[in-house]
């Protein structure tokens, strides 16, 4: 099966060709300041941005006719349940008016689908960040006008999830318990139950363990009193939170690998703040555990962090006694895509449908 797969990001449109599980072409398109300049809205850079794939595609002879599906990357939707979604006129609709949020990933279902029409193959996006299996215990806060929202590195989470079960337990996703988080600019960790995420912190606006760029959960009073105190506007808090937390904020820099240099080199706050960021996503797991009522098969670290063998073993330090840990550092959001498009292609799960 022969798969265009298409990952728009703020500034840059990864693209790749897999025939199945294989890339036989992958390049990434650069986008400059200049030229997004131009749009006033991400939705605006659709066509500039799928006449760029169609010119890449051309100038490396791969034709249209030569596909079997196109997958895009999955933006900011509706709350839905995991797995590979056909991308429908009511997904493409969604995507156009930013129902839920304006993101650059919103474009890489509308191009799949324009591109898909085109060649006459079927459209597909993979488990979006909105994906949604929260128990509905999981959805109460303490206050009713505050209610917990899902919003997390799904395609990772669910891809390493589904690659630990098969190679380490030579079993399906849908017959293990796992606990994982993502370690990258933003940190999730997940209740993983027989194939359904029922808990996981909202890794984007303000939950669970601070991370490269963001706060992670703040204490409440704290909050408010600034964002009453006249200092701040409304977009300086939510940068604060987002952007400018985290890491980013304590030590002026949202690369997990400086710090790491920093605290080895003897930089005692360094070694503070990130010994803190690793304490918070052990206690995270360990959170988890309790949802999962104890009964984990594995914990699995994946992201960019994972790569920095001193900060898992602090995580493993806390919360082996739990289950195993099992690194699978890095993330490859192509191949995720790939695979999600290739289960439906192959049968082995049908393409659900957008409401």
């Amino acid at each position: 099966m022969r798969q265009l797969i298409i990952n728009p990001g703020s500034t840059s449109t990864k693209i790749a060709v897999f025939e199945d599980e294989r890339p036989v072409f992958e390049t990434t398109l650069r986008h400059s300041n200049e030229e997004l300049a131009k749009f006033s809205r991400v939705a605006e850079q659709f066509e500039f941005r799928k006449e760029l794939i169609i010119q890449a595609l051309k100038e490396n002879n791969i034709a249209l006719q030569s596909l079997d599906s196109a997958v895009g990357r999955g933006g900011l939707l509706k709350p839905i349940e995991g797995g590979t979604y056909a991308v429908n006129d009511i997904l493409v609709e969604d995507l156009k008016t930013n129902t839920i949020g304006e993101h650059a990933s919103n474009l890489g279902g509308l191009i799949a689908r324009s591109i898909g029409d085109e060649a006459g193959i079927p459209s597909f996006i993979v488990d979006p960040v909105v994906v949604d299996e929260l128990e509905d215990v999981a959805r109460i806060s303490g206050h009713p006008n505050f209610k917990r929202i899902s919003i997390w590195h799904a395609l990772n989470q669910k891809a390493v999830a589904r690659r630990a079960a098969a190679e380490k337990f030579g079993k399906k996703y849908e017959d293990m318990n796992f606990i994982v988080a993502h370690l990258g600019g933003g940190i999730s960790v997940g209740a993983h139950k027989k194939g359904r995420t029922i808990d996981v912190n909202n890794a984007l606006n303000g939950e669970g363990p601070f991370s490269p760029e963001r706060s992670g959960s703040l204490p409440a009073q704290q909050l408010v009193k600034i964002c009453f105190s006249g200092d701040y506007t409304e977009a300086e808090i939510n940068k604060m939170i987002v952007g400018k937390g985290g890491l980013s904020a304590h030590l002026g820099t949202n690369s997990a690998k400086d710090v790491s240099e920093r605290a080895q080199s003897g930089d005692d706050n360094a070694d503070l703040i990130y010994r803190a960021m690793a304490y918070q996503v052990a206690k995270a797991i360990g959170e988890y555990a309790a949802v999962l009522d104890g009964d984990v098969d594995a914990i699995l670290i994946t992201g960019g962090i994972a790569y920095d063998k001193k900060f898992i073993e602090m995580i493993e330090k806390k919360v082996k006694f739990i289950a195993d840990v099992i690194a699978f550092p890095g993330e490859d959001e192509l191949l995720a895509l790939a695979q999600g498009g290739l289960r439906v292609l192959r049968g082995e799960e049908q393409a659900r449908e957008y409401k």
